[in-house]
């Protein structure tokens, strides 16, 4: 039974306009708010990482914000500062992506600022030890995180190489990294072929338009996109780790965004693990209080997806809870019940709305349809498809699609049994 909210999604029209040069701006204006923002990605992901340069995308993402243009690091980030800029960057898989919301006003200077950074960084020779060290401190942080520590090691497992990489690398592959292959690497990858510059918010189109154009009308590409040879996850493992705690992680593959399955997929990840009355909650924790925190969630690549599954227990406890969750994993093939969806739509559609009012998450939604379908999905349409997923139209899917060809990583003091696979 479709959930009804109070405000229907807003209508906005999504607009494209590709250059000539490959990048692709996307963009929704919309009445009501005083701020825009923007997602800017370029193909500067970690899988064009040599395998001996792993942490290279992201050392490199490091140093572009260290002066572009005119401006060196400190005049960089004052002039950000100055135009009240809340701003981000991240490095993905395929993409490295910058994100910037201000006042809509401030939004033409703060996005000239950031095609210096993607086009013309300094990339300083005096500053690249103190990149380095940004990055080999985010390493050494994992290193005393186990909980992602573990998440890590289980994305390397279930998906292999390059896919399953972490784009912080090795501390030994970090340390080998020169301010020269920084260098290359920003000249080969940070090109317009495949970027996307998605903006939300406040702000003239056409005008938009003819400022892009100006930015990045005649940036060129130095390198056609590089050629990739996969290598398959290791499967299910054990890491040694000196602790009263275990930390347990599943996966199991899923199906990816840009699916016509995808919404029944999210339907019964979902019902798995969204909120306080999921399953994985309210069974292993709350009613056999094994866990002190146990979640999973559908992450979804290009032409790939997979839910990840997380538990944290004590070492004396964590085999009952290996055994507890998988059990949980596999019964979802059983199916869900209606008022399970009920719970998970509501959910649902309180996101959507609060989506709607926040112009930065609407740019990475803008970004990220653009990048896995091609076209950008209007809220109305996702409002449909949410409405469209019944707990009948999951259990055909699972049917089709049951939980299976799981990959388990533990980390604690001890190997776990694992459990007997269907």
């Amino acid at each position: 039974m479709p959930v009804t909210t109070s405000a229907a999604p807003e209508a906005r029209q999504a607009r494209v306009h590709r250059l000539a040069n490959g990048l692709t701006l996307v963009g929704e204006p919309a009445e009501g708010f005083q701020s825009a923002a923007f997602s800017l990605m370029v193909p500067a992901g970690c899988r064009h990482d040599p395998k001996s340069q792993l942490g290279l995308a992201n050392l490199t993402c490091e140093m572009t914000l260290r002066g572009a243009g005119d401006r060196d690091s400190r005049a960089l980030v004052s002039d950000l500062d100055a135009l009240g800029v809340e701003r981000g960057e991240s490095v993905g898989l395929s993409h490295a992506s910058f994100w910037s919301s201000t006042l809509s006003e401030n939004l033409p200077a703060a996005m000239a600022i950031y095609a210096d950074v993607v086009r013309r960084p300094h990339l300083p020779e005096d500053q690249f030890e103190a990149g380095r060290q940004v990055c080999l401190q985010e390493l050494r942080g994992v290193e005393d995180e186990p909980s992602q520590k573990l998440m890590e090691e289980l994305r390397r497992r279930h998906y292999g190489d390059p896919c399953g990489r972490a784009a912080s690398g090795t501390i030994e592959s970090v340390e080998a990294l020169t301010i020269r292959d920084v260098r290359q690497f920003q000249n080969k990858r940070y090109a317009p072929d495949s970027a996307i510059l998605a903006v939300a918010g406040a702000f003239d189109w056409d005008a938009m338009v003819d400022h892009v154009e100006t930015l990045f009308g005649d940036w060129v590409n130095n390198e056609s996109p590089a050629e990739f040879t996969e290598t398959p996850g290791a499967g299910d493992g054990h890491v040694q780790y000196d602790s009263s705690q275990a930390h347990i992680g599943i996966a199991f593959p899923s199906t990816p965004y840009n699916h016509a399955d995808y919404f029944q997929a999210w339907g019964a990840s979902g019902v798995l693990s969204s909120g306080m009355s999921s399953r994985l909650f309210t069974e292993v924790r709350e009613k056999r209080g094994l866990c002190y925190t146990v979640y999973a969630s559908l992450q979804t690549q290009h032409d790939r997806a997979a839910v990840f599954c997380y538990a944290g227990t004590t070492a004396e406890r964590a085999q009952e809870t290996l055994d507890v969750t998988y059990g949980e994993l596999v019964r979802l093939a059983e199916g869900v019940t209606v008022e399970e969806l009920s719970r998970l739509k509501a959910r649902m559609k309180s996101a959507l709305i609060m989506q709607q009012e926040s112009t930065h998450a609407r740019a990475g939604v803008l970004a990220r349809d653009w990048r896995h379908l091609g076209r950008i999905r209007s809220l109305a349409e996702v409002n449909e498809l949410v409405d469209a997923v019944t707990a009948d139209t999951i259990n055909d899917y699972l049917r089709r699609n049951p939980p299976s060809d799981f990959t388990i990583v533990t980390l604690g003091p001890q190997p776990l049994s694992m459990p007997k696979k269907s």
